[in-house]
């Protein structure tokens, strides 16, 4: 008896390891990559970082907007290459690369012309739409991009698009605030006939801050149908009301449905830097919670 006891606590710790093993930490870049502590940001406790500004321009090129005093706005891929330069290459691939506890890197875009790009030259491999994401993709070593849609939500141009960015090898995530039945028929379309582990549209970053302040993730959950990774903003001097300490980040992840969360992440490393606050503590916010 006391041996099946042992090997029952064994395949529940198992399977414990094996489900919060695979939990998100999450933190979204807002400043120029080439300025902000990476360092600090690859060894904080953080597995996931997601770049915030790239952009889809008229023609199908891609434009990182740096949002940092002093630096410029780039052209990262155009005509089926990447433009970027070596310098930003390098630095974002450095967040999988040496001492870090980052996997995973996506980059953050709205819906700008996204819709005109799907209805002609089209998603297919030849567009430069698409040569130009396979290119930012292997210049960067990406592997998902984000859908910030705050105002245009056209189903079907959003469904296409995500199944082009598919087929060039990425996952498709949404950081929504709003409108949730929008986004669940995006989900339905986009992992339809997909099993859980083979989802195409396999995260949410469901904004809980600003717009969002009163999101509550067991709701978005219940209704898409998958966890949800609650998004905190750290302290900040832009909109204070909605700055959260780390301890009091820590209080907010906990008041959570705890079986309806994936994870949990931050809005972003500007302000962090800006209000000089620790990466480490709010890394170890999310490492006691979500190991």
């Amino acid at each position: 008896m006391r041996s099946y006891a042992l090997l029952q606590v064994l395949l529940l710790d198992l399977l414990l390891y094996h489900v919060y093993g695979a939990n998100t930490r999450a933190l979204f870049l807002f400043k120029d990559v080439i300025k902000s502590n990476t360092t600090a940001i690859k060894t904080s406790g953080f597995n996931t970082v997601i770049i915030f500004g790239i952009g889809i321009l008229e023609n199908g090129d891609i434009r990182y907007y740096s949002n940092t005093p002093g630096s410029s706005d780039v052209v990262v891929a155009s005509k089926g290459s990447y433009v970027g330069g070596d310098a930003l290459a390098e630095r974002v691939r450095s967040f999988k690369t040496g001492s870090t506890g980052i996997d995973r890197t996506e980059i953050c875009m709205n819906s700008q012309h996204v819709k005109n790009l799907m209805a002609s030259p089209g998603p297919g491999p030849e567009t430069p739409l698409f040569k130009n994401f396979q290119a930012l993709k292997a210049a960067w070593t990406l592997d998902a991009v984000t859908n910030n849609d705050e105002a245009i939500y056209d189903l079907g141009s959003t469904v296409a698009f995500g199944k082009m960015l598919a087929n060039v090898g990425y996952k498709y995530t949404i950081a929504p605030y709003t409108r949730a039945a929008f986004w669940v028929s995006m989900k339905n379309q986009l992992n339809s006939g997909l099993t859980e582990a083979n989802w195409l549209m396999d995260r949410v970053y469901l904004q809980c801050y600003d717009g969002g302040a009163s999101n509550n993730p067991a709701s978005w959950s219940s209704q898409l149908g998958m966890k949800i990774v609650p998004l905190i903003w750290v302290t900040n001097d832009s909109k204070p009301q909605y700055g959260t300490s780390a301890a009091q980040a820590r209080l907010r992840f906990s008041g959570w449905t705890r079986n309806a969360l994936a994870g949990g992440g931050y809005w972003n490393d500007f302000d962090i830097e800006k209000m000089a606050l620790s990466y480490r503590d709010y890394g170890n916010v999310l490492t006691g919670l979500f190991p």
